[in-house]
């Protein structure tokens, strides 16, 4: 064991509480382990040596926060027993009812390590190494006090409807605080109560997944990539528990979407492949669409052509196929239909052809409702022109680049500044060369991103 300098006054008082001998948590610490299939030998010796200081090793101390978790009916952190920092406590939790909590008050606290969290490629791979079985062993043995039926399972998928149409029309930036904050403080302490039923257990790990999908959606948006890609960790991992074939597919789909993004495409190709696995035959046409144009889009990414094209056309073979309705977890990105040709717009940008992606885009507008989905408006048209500026198309790219900035005022979204962004260094040529519309809209651009 490694020794701290200062007793640790932060378990004390927790066992104090709790209302138990040293002995009792020794007790309760080796049960836990056994559940977990670890046999320990923890004593009151033990618990002794970490009230003065000494760390837990292995996984004793997510026994202990477990334990005491269960003694008080509510979830105690790693952070809490003065065992680990709130950076240190998010990095080592295996549970994911603490982790979406810890980052949900993370966010509303503003605290520093999140704000600076790096998206890291290794991350992505995170749900190909998972083993899920010690983590839902360790959850489904608690025995919360607080009842959840699927009354308040419905209420937290309402709250997430609502944010999700609101961050469509004004971005990330608007109402993530308050999101987080009723994910750390309502949604996430929902999965330590007690369910009638397991079907009402695997809807709430499905509700609460798609909040912290959404809640990394908005970090994403907002150009905070390492946060974004722990929430989406998280929201798999949630996902695991409520479908490990569809919803925890679909949160594979979110963290290559999120790599491709960023022009990482290392393990989406893998990442895909075994989210399709899981979930053919068990989801819909349109949600094994979106899986399957994510598919095209690594494979683009890594210059593979033919696999590229045979997942198009997987893509839009599976846009036609009838049967059950879509799920709330895929729903959230809008239309299939127009979600599909917005990223065979990108898979084919990728592949060097200018033209199909013109046509995709002009395709994806027609299918986006422009009040309801003024971000993907935005972003949309702002490719558009980028592609008929490659068709050396500086007239139409310039009236297209306008109505992209028309839409723009009033919007929270790193993504859609760096899409203006973008645009610059083309317009100071186009300026140049005396392209009509070129020094207005130059000037506009500069306007909306001061």
């Amino acid at each position: 064991m490694a020794t701290r300098r200062e007793p640790n006054q932060r378990l004390r008082e927790a066992i104090s509480t709790a209302g138990w001998t040293y002995e009792a948590l020794a007790n309760a610490v080796r049960r836990i382990g056994a559940e977990n299939g670890e046999t320990l030998f923890t004593n009151k010796s033990a618990v002794a040596h970490w009230i003065n200081g000494a760390q837990p090793t292995g996984q004793s101390g997510q026994y202990v926060a477990e334990a005491l978790s269960r003694r008080s009916g509510r979830r105690i952190t790693l952070a809490e027993l003065g065992f680990a920092s709130p950076e240190e406590s998010l990095a080592a939790s295996s549970d994911p009812v603490e982790a979406v909590a810890n980052l949900g008050r993370a966010d509303v606290e503003h605290r520093a390590f999140l704000a600076v969290a790096a998206f890291t490629t290794a991350g992505v791979a995170m749900p190909l190494l998972y083993d899920p079985e010690p983590v839902s062993c360790l959850m489904r043995a608690r025995t919360g006090t607080a009842r959840v039926g699927a009354e308040e399972v419905e209420v937290v998928r309402q709250i997430t409807a609502v944010f999700s149409a609101v961050d469509e029309r004004l971005g990330g930036g608007h109402g993530l605080t308050t999101v987080t904050a009723y994910l750390a403080d309502t949604a996430a302490p929902m999965l330590n109560g007690r369910f009638p039923d397991e079907i009402t257990r695997r809807r709430a790990f499905g509700a609460v997944a798609e909040l912290a999908y959404l809640a990394g959606w908005k970090h994403h948006d907002l150009g905070q990539e390492g946060a974004a890609q722990h929430y989406y960790q998280v929201g798999f991992q949630l996902a695991v528990e409520a479908d490990p074939h569809g919803h925890a597919g679909w949160m594979m789909r979110a963290l290559a979407h999120q790599a491709l993004s960023l022009k990482q495409p290392h393990h989406c190709v893998a990442l895909i492949e075994n989210a399709l696995a899981r979930s053919l035959g068990r989801v819909d046409g349109q949600t094994e669409a979106l899986l399957h144009i994510t598919h095209a889009r690594a494979f683009a990414a890594i210059g593979d052509k033919p696999a590229a094209a045979k997942s198009l056309l997987a893509a839009e073979n599976s846009l036609t196929r009838d049967g059950d309705p879509q799920p709330s977890f895929s729903l959230v990105s809008g239309p299939a239909a127009g979600t599909v040709a917005s990223h065979m717009a990108r898979t084919l940008t990728d592949l060097g052809d200018h033209v199909g992606t013109e046509l995709q885009h002009r395709a994806a507008l027609i299918r986006w409702d422009a009040e309801r989905y003024k971000r993907v408006h935005v972003l949309t048209y702002a490719d558009l022109g980028d592609s008929l500026a490659a068709q050396a198309r500086a007239d139409e790219a310039v009236t297209i680049w306008g109505r992209a900035l028309d839409l723009m005022d009033g919007m929270t979204s790193d993504r859609t500044r760096k899409a203006i962004a973008s645009i610059r260094p083309c317009l100071a040529v186009y300026r140049r060369r005396g392209v009509p519309g070129a020094v207005d809209l130059e000037h506009r651009a500069r306007e909306a991103l001061t």
